[in-house]
């Protein structure tokens, strides 16, 4: 079985000739950067691969927002920009638009989707990817009902929750009822939230007050909204999520699909994804974690004949199996794949415009002193950050 694998294997051009590395750059202490070619059937394909400690101390790897809510885009050299003059960051894009789950210490700010992989970060530094189901429900003066999305638009005859993660006001809208929480607490998984509704009113593009949210119903769900959830009326919030240990992720980031489980590559993964994004050979992003807890990010440049091919989806996960990952996930794919350290591009986009905006990013951050630039002519870091 193995043998007849190993053949398949060859002949579609899968494995690779083991990459040849170049320079180990330390980025911080720590943190290493390495830049890898692998010679395939298909063309070189060029990976950039960070490893750095266990998440911990002086080192933390959360998701990033563009700027600074879920709503909008940027660019992840803009976003590492941004953060610059309180962190030293190095990691990979995100979604071009906001998919799955997004956790910030501890503060659900979007909702999983069941089909696809969330990757999340404990207390303890380990990397979780799991397939993460939900139930969220708001009750007022009447039982309790389905909230289908946080931060997200319901839908036909649904319900949504924003708080002030999402942006300045809801999403414009005509045949909604929206009823808004002068203040609830930040929204935390497995958890009742209480707010008092301050207004009611029809229609979006209602201001998100700070600190407070809106509950916003659409369809046959506005009049239940203006029903049971009137001006003075507490309204309970509650998110449960199918796993009890993600109660208590410190972040999480939408992602996937799994790459590596119990250290070997996954080519079936069985998740809500197309042929079209799991088959073509492109730019990829991933992140991983070895069994000694060392963190993985890799970045593949894509779609460059002569330069670099990219990679399938499986060919990705055996790549961060090679790199001994026991647990890995995908992230990005395609255009918007990049890496980033301190708002420079380690990686080269295939977009032929350049690096694109994307809704979010996965950093780790360095709150050391001693971070230091890269140099991209000598692929050296020989003088500390100013």
């Amino acid at each position: 079985m193995l043998r007849s694998l190993v053949i398949a294997c060859l002949a579609g051009g899968i494995l690779a000739v083991p990459a040849l590395a170049g320079p180990r750059t330390q980025l911080v202490p720590g943190v290493v950067y390495e830049r890898q070619v692998q010679f395939t059937r298909h063309g070189p394909v060029v990976l950039h691969v960070v490893t750095a400690p266990r998440p911990g101390g002086l080192y933390e790897l959360r998701p990033a927002l563009s700027n600074g809510a879920i709503v909008g885009l940027e660019k992840l050299s803009s976003i590492q920009r941004r953060l610059a003059p309180t962190t030293t960051t190095v990691g990979v894009s995100g979604d071009e638009s906001p998919t799955g789950v997004l956790i910030e210490s501890g503060v659900l700010h979007s909702l999983p989707l069941p089909g696809r992989s969330s990757i999340g970060i404990d207390a303890q530094g380990v990397l979780n990817v799991n397939r993460i189901g939900f139930s969220a429900t708001w009750n007022g003066t009447g039982p309790r009902r389905p909230i289908v999305a946080l931060n997200q638009p319901p839908g036909p005859n649904g319900v949504s929750l924003f708080t002030s993660a999402y942006g300045p006001s809801t999403p414009a809208a005509s045949d909604t009822v929206e009823a808004v929480f002068g203040a609830l607490p930040p929204v935390r998984a497995n958890l009742d939230h209480s707010g008092q509704v301050i207004e009611v009113a029809q229609g979006g593009s209602r201001r998100i007050p700070p600190g407070g949210a809106v509950l916003v119903g659409r369809g046959t769900q506005a009049p239940r909204i203006a029903a049971e959830a009137a001006v003075g009326a507490t309204v309970v919030v509650r998110v449960l999520l199918s796993r009890p240990e993600w109660g208590a992720m410190v972040h999480a980031i939408g992602g996937g699909p799994t790459l590596v489980r119990g250290s070997r590559p996954v080519f079936r993964p069985y998740e809500d994804f197309s042929s079209d994004m799991l088959v073509p050979r492109m730019a990829r992003s991933a992140v991983g974690q070895r069994a000694d807890g060392t963190l993985l990010l890799v970045t593949v440049d894509g779609r460059q004949p002569g330069y670099s091919t990219g990679l399938t989806n499986f060919e990705l996960a055996q790549a961060m199996a090679r790199l001994r990952a026991v647990t890995a996930a995908g992230l990005s794919w395609g255009r918007s794949a990049v890496m980033g350290f301190e708002g420079e591009l380690l990686s080269r986009p295939s977009d032929p415009a350049g690096e694109r905006p994307v809704a979010d990013a996965l950093l780790l951050h360095y709150s050391g002193t001693a971070a230091r630039k890269l140099d991209h002519s000598t692929g050296t870091s020989p003088r500390p950050r100013e």
